[in-house]
Order: structure tokens, then C-alpha cells, then sequence
């Protein structure tokens, strides 16, 4: 392994994207490895270590839940768990309040998956007791799994998984939630949470690279799957879950120095500890939320229903304001912020993720300061109602 403290320090960017978030040197050093054949079985002991430790980070047993690796993006993810988990002849009940459940319905139109698409506000968490009467009323028990996006992070609304995976689990279904930005953030626990599957992709809370990402599942429901109709070849879960268990390899080529990177940020997250990160997460939050109160900026959603992890901003009406000029002016002092996702919101976003810490954010807010001065806006933020 390379002695990171004799190499050169990268330039540090302070990302308040939504993902891929900042990294730190280490792992970035950490794919400097010799090159080898991920064929080879010490590889495979890589990738069993990786598998054991993000099923460990959930809270679960690996005598229980097994660590599916992909090589791709997270939405990846989804489409592996909604064109695998639906036996034939059933449906999947999708709790649509979002950007990214809206993508697991998507995936059903595309594989012509017979589903439910339970669409509720964009701005609101999901009501549990809505889906257990929606499960209630499906006396023929067609729906055989319930899909939730744990936290949405277009809008930064986090969704009860607990309440809704019971719901799910009282009716007989299997509960999927897409952890992609909570996984390694909020903490989860696989049983106490009603989870069946979860998914995440490496360069959210791990805070890694991109390029891998994984599912971890119940693997008796896995095993299971292997009768349920096969929709896609290459993101189908059983036969990359079965290809891991028999041959300790990814089915297709793994993005193998990404695998490394990963590896060394689970080492990182393990130091830091689940609680001391999810208070660094939060702490990050309360920041931008106090900066963005100083400013005048004015939240999408509710402070209630928010996640600590994503705030999304409503454009001023200021006529000075463009999102372009105050993205670009940004950059160029050294950080990232991002547009909305949600079409009827013309907002734009600032998420704790990543390797950053308050002072990051105080330093932001004076960089930000200075913007708006440079843009001859009103401060506080003028807003027309």
C-alpha cells in the first residue's frame, strides 16, 4: 500500500452536490495499486472482505443478508431489485413521492413490470398508514413486493422505511428501499428497519469512487428469485449474486481499482463510526441551514421533513439572480452546488454528504456572501410571495 503522507496533496473541492462527494486523499490513493486480474483469488478475497463489510455496516448477519456487487451507476440498483424481486403473475407497489421512485417506475414501464405507481406530494414524507390500506384493500394479495426510496434526495424528504416496511411485511411482501444516499449516513439496521433489500453506490456514503455499486438482500429471498421471470441479463440479481457465491467474482469485468477505493473508505467510515458521522452529517446540515436563514433563502420543504443531509433552495426572484452565474462564480472558489430535480420546483441543492466538515460550510457561506455581492442581489433574498 502507498504511504499516502509522502505524496502530494490534491486539490480539495468542497462538493455540495448530491453525490459523488468529496473524497479524501487516502482514497484517492488508494486505487494506486498493482495491477492484477480480478480473476484471481486474492482479488476474490477483496471483493469477500468488501461484501462482508457493507452488509456489516446495515446491522445485518452474514448469515442472513448477502452483498451484491455491480459495476455501474446506482441507478443500476434500481433496475436490478425491480426487474429481479417480482415473481411472475404479481406486482410491485411503488410509493412514488420523488425523482428517484419515479425512476423505479420507469424501470416497470420499460420491462412491462405489472406494478402500482402510488403517487403522493413531492414535498411530504410518505404516509405508512396510506400504503397499509392500499395493502389492506389488495385481498387477492397481487402485490408481492412494496419499492420505496428511503431518502429522495431531489427534494431532501426522508421517507418512515421502518413504518412502511412493516406495513409490508404484515401483508407478506417483500420491502425494497433505495438507501443510495442514506446508506453509511443514516444509520440503518436491516431487521429492527423491516428491510429485505437495500442499495447504495460507492461514492455516496462510503465516500468513495463511482463506478461501483451493490444491493444487499435477504439472501433465502435471493436464492428464491432464481424461479422469478429473468427481464434483463446483464442486471439480473440472481445471476450476479450466483456468479459471487460459487466463483467469488463478479459475473462482468468489476471496476477494480474502484473496488480498492471502496474498501479503504469502509476502513474510513468504521474509524470515524456510525454515530460520529451521522453528527458530522448533521452538523453540516444545521450550517447550511443556519447560513441559508441568514441569507433569506427559502427551504422547499419543511424543516420536519427533512433528512439532514439534502436542503433544497427556491430561487429568488430577484431579476439579478441566475443559477448559472452563482453556480460558475462558486466553482471557481472551490465548490459545487447543484439544480433541483423536481420539475415544478425551480430550486437548486446543498447536501452534507462527503468528506466535509461546518467549517467548510462557514467558509461557503462567506464565499457565497461575496457572490451575491458580485451579482448586485438583494440580501435578504427578495421573494414575490
Amino acid at each position: 500500500m502507498l504511504d499516502c503522507t509522502v505524496l502530494p496533496k490534491i486539490k480539495r473541492n468542497v462538493l455540495l452536490n448530491p453525490g459523488p462527494a468529496t473524497t479524501t486523499d487516502t482514497v484517492k490513493y488508494a486505487q494506486v495499486v498493482p495491477d492484477i486480474c480480478p480473476r484471481e483469488k486474492e482479488f476474490g478475497a477483496v471483493m469477500k472482505e468488501l461484501g462482508e463489510s457493507l452488509v456489516k455496516i446495515a446491522h445485518g448477519s452474514t448469515d442472513t443478508y448477502t452483498a451484491v456487487l455491480f459495476c455501474g451507476s446506482g441507478t443500476l440498483n434500481i433496475d436490478a431489485c425491480v426487474n429481479s424481486l417480482v415473481p411472475e403473475g404479481k406486482k410491485i407497489l411503488i410509493l412514488n413521492n420523488g425523482s428517484y421512485s419515479s425512476r423505479a417506475v420507469d424501470v416497470c414501464r420499460y420491462y412491462h413490470i405489472n406494478h402500482i405507481d402510488l403517487k403522493s406530494s413531492y414535498t411530504k414524507p410518505i404516509d405508512a398508514d396510506t400504503v397499509a390500506e392500499v395493502l389492506h384493500q389488495d385481498t387477492d394479495h397481487e402485490i408481492a413486493v412494496v419499492y420505496c426510496c428511503h431518502h429522495e434526495t431531489g427534494t431532501g424528504v426522508l421517507n418512515p422505511i421502518r413504518e412502511i416496511g412493516k406495513a409490508a411485511h404484515d401483508h407478506g411482501c417483500t420491502m425494497i428501499a433505495d438507501t443510495t444516499s442514506s446508506y453509511a449516513m443514516v444509520p440503518i439496521n436491516l431487521e429492527t428497519d423491516n428491510l429485505d433489500f437495500i442499495m447504495a453506490s460507492a461514492q455516496k456514503g462510503i465516500m468513495a469512487m463511482t463506478g461501483l455499486s451493490f444491493v444487499i438482500g435477504n439472501t433465502k429471498m435471493l436464492e428464491e428469485s432464481k424461479n422469478y421471470p429473468t427481464r434483463s441479463y446483464y442486471t439480473n440479481l440472481y445471476m450476479q449474486y450466483s456468479f459471487i457465491r460459487d466463483k467469488g467474482e463478479m459475473h462482468f469485468t468489476p471496476p477494480v481499482q474502484t473496488i480498492y477505493a471502496a474498501l479503504q473508505g469502509i476502513k474510513e467510515y468504521f474509524a470515524e463510526g456510525e454515530q460520529a458521522k451521522w453528527k458530522r452529517h448533521q452538523a453540516i446540515w444545521k450550517e447550511l441551514v443556519q447560513g441559508a436563514e441568514k441569507f433569506g433563502f427559502k427551504p422547499l420543504i419543511n424543516k420536519e421533513f427533512q433528512s439532514h443531509l439534502v436542503l433544497a433552495l427556491i430561487y429568488p426572484d430577484d431579476p439579478n439572480f441566475t443559477f448559472e452565474t452563482m453556480h460558475d462564480s462558486l466553482y471557481a472558489k472551490g465548490f459545487t452546488i447543484y439544480p433541483g430535480k423536481v420539475s415544478d420546483f425551480h430550486t437548486f441543492r446543498l447536501c452534507s454528504l462527503g468528506a466535509i466538515y461546518p467549517e467548510d460550510i462557514k467558509a461557503f457561506w462567506q464565499a457565497m456572501k461575496e457572490i451575491l455581492s458580485e451579482m448586485k442581489m438583494t440580501i435578504p433574498i427578495q421573494y414575490n410571495t
